[in-house]
């Protein structure tokens, strides 16, 4: 929850502090009193309280007075919604995600990368659902689970340095990968294959295989999973499904053509103009 440490660039000032405060406050997931705000900060206890008056004066957080709590506020909840209409997967995904899980019957997520790690944008729960860590809008780490995997395979060779370089490489299992050699191995199967499993890296019984969503260009948008328990398939019986999982990236694919993908579009007109 020490979401500033070593996240905010040099040069970002005022408005950096502040965007390290939200994701602080955020990172509790419960509304948090300042004194907890203040044990898990850098910044001193005058500077900490007036980015938190500045935060709330702006509706970016909301403080209950009686509980003297802070939360996100519902100016940050709109901008948190137009982000994800506008910016999001996940709007164009949603009929291909529903599709994929009503023919795999298991757990389909759907993920993009943000500063190297995985952000879980969707996802959609059969009539038998599983309990685990990923729920849309969380964060998790990209080095141990399927959608991570598949994303950072497919990056370029730089933007998969920076990537790397991002991750912790956390032992959550005895199944973890730890080692960055091994994990470009790693990623230089799943590059060949096409397609990622989690073998049960990020929690235990949890497995899935995971499929990279590509531009038409090539470039990653995000990533498709199936995920099961041990208890009820097989890393086979997931592979199984890897063509169905192809479809509907392909799918997705072909839809963020037409609705203008924002870094698509944004590299569409770059090229016309230097036409």
């Amino acid at each position: 929850m020490t979401a500033q440490r070593g996240e905010q660039q040099a040069g970002d000032g005022t408005i950096g502090k502040a965007v390290a405060v939200l994701d602080l406050v955020a990172g509790f997931e419960r509304p948090v009193r300042f004194n907890e705000l203040r044990s898990h900060s850098d910044y001193p206890k005058a500077t900490l309280y007036r980015l938190l008056q500045t935060l709330t004066n702006q509706g970016l957080l909301a403080l209950d007075p009686e509980r003297q709590t802070y939360a996100p506020g519902l100016r940050l909840m709109r901008l948190a919604h137009a982000a994800w209409q506008q910016s999001s997967l996940a709007p164009v995904a949603r009929p291909h995600l529903a599709r994929l899980a009503a023919r795999a019957q298991e757990t389909v997520h759907l993920a993009q990368l943000d500063a190297g790690q995985v952000l879980y944008v969707d996802k959609r729960v059969p009539s038998r659902p599983i309990e685990m860590f990923s729920q849309a809008g969380k964060v998790g780490p990209a080095h141990c689970t399927g959608v991570g995997k598949a994303m950072l395979a497919f990056l370029e060779p730089e933007a998969l340095d920076r990537a790397i370089a991002l991750q912790s490489f956390y032992r959550f299992t005895p199944q973890t990968i730890t080692d960055p050699d091994a994990f470009r191995a790693e990623l230089a199967e799943i590059r060949s294959r096409g397609y990622a499993f989690d073998r049960e890296e990020h929690e235990p019984g949890i497995i899935c295989v995971a499929m990279p969503i590509l531009s038409a260009r090539g470039r990653v948008i995000g990533a498709l999973s199936v995920t099961s328990v041990t208890t009820r398939r097989s890393l086979e019986d997931l592979e199984a499904m890897a063509p169905l999982l192809r479809e509907a990236a392909d799918r997705i694919s072909k839809d963020t053509e037409a609705w203008r993908f924002p870094d698509e579009g944004r590299a569409r007109q770059e090229e016309e103009k230097n036409v």
